[in-house]
C-alpha cells in the first residue's frame, strides 16, 4: 500500500496562504509525490497539473475547463470550507470526489469575532495610537478618552447564522454576560441557555452588535443591505468575518459615514485582495483585517491535518467530507 500511496503525483495549486513556511507538507508528502506551488494563475493550472492524480487548491480553483483538461485527475481537495472554487458538476460527472475542510477554524474565528467587538466598544486601536503619538505623555489629566466606552454586560448580540461558529460565538458572549438573539435559515429545535431565537428584523432592531455567521448563496447576499441598516441602533456595531458579499458594502459606508451605526469590524470583503476603490476603506470607524480569522498557526495545521486525512481515505477506498456528491470511487482504492 506505501508504495502504491508514493506513485500517486499530488499537486497543491496556491499553498502559501495556509503555509507560507512555519508547518510541513510531511503529512501531504507522506502519501505521494508531491509539488507544492506558492501560488499558481489561471493560465499556469493545466501546465501544473497535467500529471496530477490528486489536486489542491485554495483561491485559485478549478473550472470545467480545466477539469476536462487532466485526465489522469482523480481526486480535488479544497483547502477551504467554501467550496465555490471548483466546478463540483463537472468533477461529479468524472466521479471525482471533491473534499473541503470543515470545522477546522472555528475557534480562531471566534476569537477575531471578539477582537473586533473588543476593540469598537472601547476604541482601543485609535486610543493605542494615540499614545504612541504622544498625547498622554501631554495631558493634564491621567486618563482620556475619545469614544465612548461600551460595556459589553447586558447588551445585546445577535447572530445571523447558528451552525458552528454561530453557536461558539454565542457561548463566549454568554461568558461576557451579554444578552444573545439568533437567526438562521432553519429554526434549530433547541438553542443554548440564554440564546433566543427571532426574526431577522427585530434581530437588527434590538442588537447592539450583529455578527454574521451565514454562508454566501443567493438568498444571504447583499442580506445586510441600506433597510437592515437603517434598523440598527445609531450606537450598534456590524461585525463580519463570513463572506464579503453578505454585505451591501456601500450601503454600510454610507451607514457609517453618516452615523446610522457607530462601528464596524470585517475580516472579508467583497473583493479580495482589496480594491482600492472599495468605500469601506476610507469609512468612518471601520477596522477591516485582510482575511485572517482562519490563519492562526493552530488553525492551519488543523487544516492540514484533514486534507492529509481526505486523501488517506480516499486511497484506502473510502471518502469523507466530500461536497459533490460523489460516493463511490472508480478504482480500487481511488488508483487506477
Amino acid at each position: 500500500m506505501v508504495q502504491e500511496k508514493q506513485k500517486m503525483n499530488i499537486v497543491v495549486m496556491d499553498g502559501y496562504t495556509m503555509n507560507p513556511g512555519d508547518l510541513s507538507w510531511d503529512a501531504l508528502e507522506d502519501l505521494g509525490h508531491c509539488r507544492i506551488y506558492a501560488r499558481t494563475p489561471p493560465e499556469l493550472i493545466i501546465e501544473r497539473a497535467k500529471d496530477a492524480d490528486i489536486v489542491f487548491v485554495n483561491k485559485s480553483g478549478l473550472t470545467r475547463q480545466d477539469i476536462e483538461q487532466l485526465p489522469r485527475l482523480k481526486f480535488i481537495g479544497v483547502l477551504a470550507t467554501g467550496y465555490n472554487v471548483v466546478n463540483l458538476e463537472a468533477a461529479r460527472e468524472r466521479n471525482i470526489p471533491v473534499t473541503n475542510i470543515p470545522a477546522y477554524s472555528t475557534e480562531s474565528v471566534v476569537q477575531m469575532v471578539f477582537a473586533h467587538v473588543l476593540n469598537l466598544s472601547v476604541g482601543l486601536a485609535h486610543h493605542a495610537e494615540t499614545v504612541r503619538q504622544g498625547r498622554w505623555s501631554q495631558s493634564v489629566d491621567f486618563c482620556y478618552y475619545d469614544t465612548a466606552l461600551t460595556e459589553l454586560y447586558d447588551r445585546v448580540l445577535g447572530i445571523i447564522g447558528y451552525g458552528r461558529i454561530g453557536q461558539a460565538v454565542a457561548r463566549v458572549a454568554r461568558a461576557f454576560g451579554m444578552q444573545i438573539l439568533v437567526h438562521s435559515r432553519t429554526r434549530p429545535e433547541t438553542l443554548q441557555d440564554g440564546v433566543t431565537w427571532t426574526d431577522m428584523d427585530e434581530l437588527f432592531r434590538q442588537s447592539d452588535v450583529v455578527t454574521l455567521h451565514c454562508p454566501l448563496t443567493e438568498e444571504t447576499e447583499g442580506l445586510v443591505n441600506a433597510e437592515h441598516l437603517a434598523a440598527m441602533k445609531s450606537t450598534a456595531y456590524l461585525i463580519n468575518t463570513s463572506r464579503g458579499p453578505v454585505v451591501d458594502e456601500q450601503a454600510l459606508a454610507d451607514a457609517l459615514n453618516s452615523g446610522e451605526i457607530a462601528g464596524a469590524g470585517l475580516d472579508v470583503l467583497s473583493e479580495e485582495p482589496a480594491n482600492p476603490d472599495n468605500p469601506l476603506l476610507q469609512a468612518r470607524n471601520c477596522t477591516i483585517t485582510p482575511h485572517i480569522a482562519w490563519a492562526t498557526q493552530a488553525a492551519r495545521r488543523r487544516l492540514l491535518r484533514i486534507a492529509a486525512d481526505n486523501v488517506r481515505h480516499f486511497l484506502d477506498g473510502d471518502l469523507q467530507n466530500v461536497v459533490n456528491g460523489v460516493t463511490r470511487i472508480n478504482d480500487q482504492k481511488g488508483l487506477k
